[in-house]
């Protein structure tokens, strides 16, 4: 059975650009209610997105982290 690299070749590009902005994007999200640092929490995301695993696995545990807390104006 032949295999098409080519194939195989654009099929692996597609996933990669379609889950480097998408575990950017969610990380993002995800950082600006649970940590102080949002953007920084969205370039590992993405950076992570290049195996995705890795990424799921940041993002699981990003969103077992607790919110954070935001202090009340009391006028």
């Amino acid at each position: 059975m032949n295999i098409n690299a080519t194939f195989f070749g654009e099929l692996l590009a597609v996933l990669l650009l379609l889950c480097v902005p998408l575990f950017a994007w969610l990380s993002y999200r995800l950082g600006k209610r649970k940590t102080t640092t949002p953007v920084l929490v969205a370039i590992i995301g993405g950076v992570l997105g290049l195996i995705p695993i890795f990424a799921l696995i940041f993002v699981a545990v990003l969103c077992l982290k607790n919110d954070l807390t935001v202090p009340s104006a009391d006028v």
